[in-house]
């Protein structure tokens, strides 16, 4: 019985780590800061982090798409604003390094026009 338990066990546990698929890029969560908690809230009940953070804007720039996201139903309490407005130009401002897009895991691929032309 305790083999069975075990191996149901051992199966599971895979079977969880193949749906998770591989882990989240550093690129992809919200960098550590005091604001880090109250824009993850925020932001991602509409969309994933990676939005925030392949951005590079200015803090004009931030202040416009935070009030945007606001009307569109950001649950963001007044007191909070401009210091998530410094948050995100701190981390995602135009003097930020670029966005590294992480590596996905794909079948086979098809060739491209340049690929299949060289091919001939």
């Amino acid at each position: 019985m305790l083999r069975l338990s075990l191996t149901v066990l051992v199966i599971f546990l895979l079977s969880l780590a193949a749906v998770a698929g591989p882990g989240s890029s550093p690129n992809e969560r919200l960098p550590a800061g005091p604001m880090q908690g109250k824009a993850t809230g925020a932001c991602s009940t509409c969309h994933e982090p990676r939005i925030i953070v392949q951005q590079r804007l200015s803090k004009a720039a931030w202040t416009r798409e935070v009030d945007k996201m606001i009307k569109w139903g950001a649950e963001v309490n007044p007191q909070d604003r401009d210091a998530l407005i410094d948050y995100f130009s701190t981390n995602f401002g135009p003097d930020s390094s670029a966005y590294v897009a992480p590596k996905t895991v794909s079948g086979p691929k098809t060739p491209t026009k340049a690929s299949a032309k060289s091919s001939l």
